[in-house]
């Protein structure tokens, strides 16, 4: 699988997030050749147990995210951060903890956007909002360097495209600007050639740093 980096988007104190921002961030992305390719729609899901002793000690997990990737449609990622532990499984054990009622999803949010070929890079840009919701929670991006499976050895490339996108998308003075937060793969086990695990724990990343934006 080839290499991505996920960058959110960091709003200046004082400000809000605005669709204006996503539509710009689109348009940023045509005007240095991005040719539209589909939509783009992943969905990350926070999971608390059912605790129905409350008095019992928790032999399990206290939370743990799962993603959905619109790229791996018969697969599901747990992130479990706390233990540094990232899975695989078939999208079909997401019926089966329905049917055990263990863990119940307290929040779903779905990043939903655009995908554009250019050149050797896919960009993905997208808005983070709820489940069964409207309000903006956050605005992402995925780059992919297609040549590359090694992160190492993609890194410079990929500094090099976000130098330039940081550039063009400057021009616009928007309130705010996209980040990038490296994510400590090892810690989780994962090697240098990149998989889709390494994504899920990059959305675990930014769903944190998402959150903090947020807030502040």
């Amino acid at each position: 699988m080839t290499v991505k980096w996920m960058l959110h988007w960091q709003p200046k104190p004082g400000t809000t997030l605005s669709t204006q921002i996503l539509t710009e961030a689109c348009q940023c992305v045509e005007s240095i050749g991005g040719q539209k390719d589909g939509r783009w729609r992943s969905v990350l899901t926070f999971y608390r147990p059912i605790q129905r002793d409350t008095l019992a000690p928790l032999e399990h997990p206290r939370d743990f995210l799962g993603l959905a990737l619109q790229e791996q449609p018969f697969k599901y990622y747990f992130i479990l951060r706390s233990n540094r532990i990232v899975v695989e499984a078939d999208a079909s054990i997401q019926a089966v903890m329905e049917k055990l009622q263990s863990y119940k999803a307290r929040v779903t949010l779905h990043f939903e956007g655009f995908q554009y070929k250019l050149g050797d890079f896919q960009v993905r840009v997208g808005k983070c909002v709820p489940a069964m919701a409207e309000n903006l929670r956050g605005i992402m991006m995925e780059v992919e360097y297609l040549p590359l499976s090694s992160i190492e050895k993609s890194r410079p490339v990929l500094e090099e495209f976000f130098d330039m996108w940081q550039e063009a998308l400057s021009k616009k003075s928007l309130p705010g600007h996209f980040m990038h937060i490296e994510s400590n793969f090892a810690d989780y086990g994962l090697q240098d050639r990149y998989s889709s695990q390494h994504t899920a724990v990059q959305y675990a990343t930014c769903m944190i740093q998402l959150m903090a934006a947020v807030r502040t």
